[in-house]
């Protein structure tokens, strides 16, 4: 007979099923990642013994930026000074003109 205590009692026996079962389910899923993690590092670390001397040498791409005597020199006269600069730069500087403009 269904009565109000035994359909409590049904929820009670599924919700306890369900949490079961969610927890087994979750500890599994947590093994497999964890395991997963495990095996990834082993891997990134064999691969770090393998080629990781390679990794220490410099390259000279990686030295040109940090140069303390850079190869570009100042020009030495007008003429030079124009010619690099790009169009679209000024060849001097802009000064704003001093002194009263509403009068």
């Amino acid at each position: 007979m269904n009565t109000v205590k035994s359909f409590w009692q049904g929820m009670t026996a599924l919700m306890l099923a369900g949490g079961g079962a969610y927890y087994f389910a979750k500890r599994e899923i947590d093994a497999s990642r964890r395991e997963k993690f495990m095996q990834m590092q082993r891997k990134q670390q064999e691969n770090e013994m393998l080629y990781g001397s390679h990794y220490a040498q410099s390259s000279p791409a990686k030295e040109a930026g940090g140069d303390p005597a850079p190869t570009r020199h100042e020009p030495q006269n007008e003429n030079e000074r124009v010619r690099e600069k790009s169009k679209y730069e000024a060849t001097e500087v802009f000064r704003s003109p001093k002194g009263d403009r509403f009068s």
